[in-house]
């Protein structure tokens, strides 16, 4: 793959880059970050990309907001530096959560965000799990979208529980339950619950479907403050459910998530890698595990124009 470069545009996704270019057997492309006494950012790229399929790697590791200019300002560099192609590879697709005009006076900032990736020039998109599908139509270039789904299920299934049931967390996450609990073959339950405005608590209060004495298995595409995850975790604890595990594709981990974890009902949280776990969020009750050898995947068929589509089938 002589063509192929791959870069990582900020510290924080190294690791993640540096686990996509071993499953790929590929250098990682050399890149110059450094800021100016003004605060600037400054970008150089180490090597030539003159004609190459230039991917490039971008965590969503607070500070959100230096993240984007970030990629932005590299996606840039590699423009004038005449790649041939420029895809951005964003494991967790940032404002995910802003997507849809629900009050007044409000920016709908995903779509900002798509239409300044593409005004820097990037001509295709690749991310995981969206917040809501409906944000990969906010592109006028290509944007591709994996799941953990297989990731996620196969790690349960070595963990051979038994008498489980899977939880919707709200009506709105059913389908994706459905989905989980028709794979493990078990019951699915769901927790009637609702949310007020920008109030991150959530009220749940009934659950629909068998649960008592059963091990509950809860999916979500993240987990931000876990306050929704808490409050559905009261209720069904409420209702006889026994062991709770809960899997997500993105540990968003914000503000009280990890005190509330660690001092929950939960078993086990386990999540992948596309947010970088910090040092001070890793406690024994999260697990990771890597997702970057399906972006690696994805980044082969990509780069040889073969299907993305059958790489969901085989994994």
């Amino acid at each position: 793959m002589e063509n192929l470069k791959v870069f990582a545009c900020s510290e924080s996704s190294e690791k993640f880059t540096e686990e996509i270019c071993n499953y790929l057997q590929l250098e990682k492309g050399q890149i110059k970050r450094m800021k100016f006494k003004n605060d600037n950012n400054f970008v150089q790229i180490l090597e030539s990309v003159r004609d190459k399929d230039v991917f490039l790697i971008q965590s969503t590791q607070p500070p959100v907001n230096e993240r984007i200019m970030e990629l932005l300002i590299t996606i840039d560099a590699v423009k004038r530096a005449s790649a041939k192609r420029i895809t951005v590879v964003l494991p967790y697709y940032i404002y995910s959560r802003s997507d849809k005009k629900d009050q007044p006076r409000i920016p709908v900032t995903a779509k900002l965000l798509a239409q300044l990736i593409e005004a820097a020039g990037a001509n295709r998109v690749l991310t995981c799990d969206l917040h809501n599908k409906a944000i990969q139509a906010y592109f006028n270039i290509n944007c591709d979208v994996l799941t953990a789904e297989s990731l996620l299920e196969k790690y349960f299934d070595l963990k051979k529980i038994e008498n489980k049931v899977v939880v919707a967390t709200d009506a709105g996450s059913s389908k994706k339950a459905y989905k989980y609990a028709e794979h493990f073959g078990c019951p699915i339950s769901l927790v009637d619950k609702r949310r007020d405005g920008n109030n991150d608590k959530a009220i749940a209060s009934s659950v629909i479907g068998e649960i008592k004495d059963k091990n509950a298995l809860i999916f979500d595409d993240e987990v931000d403050t876990a306050g929704s995850i808490m409050e559905t975790i009261d209720v069904i604890k409420k209702f006889g459910a026994r062991d709770i595990y809960v899997g997500c594709t993105h540990g968003v981990l914000s503000g009280p998530a990890i005190e509330r974890i660690k001092n929950s009902e939960i078993k086990e949280l386990v999540m992948t890698n596309t947010i970088p776990l910090t040092k001070e969020k890793q406690i024994d009750k999260i697990t990771v595990v890597s997702i970057s050898e399906l972006f690696g995947e994805a980044i082969k068929r990509i780069h040889n124009e073969t299907s993305i589509g059958e790489l969901f089938e085989t994994n």
